[in-house]
């Protein structure tokens, strides 16, 4: 039983693998559920890990529309990269 206050997270690296960028940081995306199991609040959260430099990574938890803003964004600017690397504008 998960008692108020604690946590509670999804995700299985075999199932849902982190992203490893170029630079070497591996970005983690999970549910997290907080509270009691009869009155759950739920988070999308990204873990952004150290670099190969050992610089440190973030961490941020996201309410589902945050996530859904989050996921258009990136999928607009990886529209606007993709565009100009073929040289349309």
């Amino acid at each position: 039983m998960v008692m108020a206050g604690t946590t509670r997270t999804a995700g299985d690296d075999r199932l849902d693998p982190p992203v490893v960028t170029r630079c070497g940081r591996r970005i983690a995306v999970r549910c997290l559920w907080l509270g009691r199991p009869d009155r759950p609040v739920g988070r999308i959260t990204l873990d952004v890990g150290e670099d190969q430099g050992g610089e440190p990574g973030v961490w941020a938890a996201l309410t589902p529309e945050e996530a859904r803003g989050l996921a258009r964004l990136l999928l607009h600017q990886a529209g606007a990269a993709e565009q100009a690397a073929a040289g349309r504008p």
